[in-house]
């Protein structure tokens, strides 16, 4: 069933729920214009997004202050893979960001922030996964490096 104007499970729009305590304002692990589809209506939008602790918050603007609101938030930790989409799209320095149950769809403005993008959410999605345990991160990490 294709819920058009149902809001996602993937991201919620009441951030002060689920902000958690994160200043989003200081020193992100990655933050940068993406275009994004509306909740609602699908049409494309210029957003201000920034990572940090788990989450993805997106903004109308790129001026950040404590007492500014996020318009959304992504928890990570629900999230399984990060990936390029531009095939899926048809759209240049497209990606999609997927749970069990549905996708998000994102575009940069260059192939690099699209691959910082996807790099960046991608560890995240490991550091902050609900099915795996903080030792299988090291054990996987030690393994990396062998």
């Amino acid at each position: 069933m294709n819920n058009k104007f149902q809001p996602s499970s993937l991201y919620t729009t009441r951030p002060s729920n689920d902000g958690n305590g994160v200043q989003f304002w200081n020193n992100p692990e990655r933050s940068g214009w993406l275009m994004k589809q509306g909740e609602y209506f699908k049409t494309w939008r210029r957003r201000w997004f920034v990572l940090k602790q788990g989450r993805i918050f997106w903004f109308k603007d790129n001026y950040l202050s404590p007492s500014s609101k996020p318009r959304g938030v992504i928890l990570v930790g629900n999230c399984l893979t990060v990936k390029g989409a531009e095939d899926v799209l048809n759209k240049q320095y497209a990606f999609e960001l997927s749970t069990s149950k549905e996708t998000m769809y994102f575009i940069a403005d260059t192939d690099k922030e699209k691959e910082d993008w996807i790099n960046s959410v991608g560890r995240s999605i490991v550091r902050h996964s609900k099915s795996i345990t903080d030792e299988e991160v090291l054990d996987y990490d030690s393994r990396s490096t062998s």
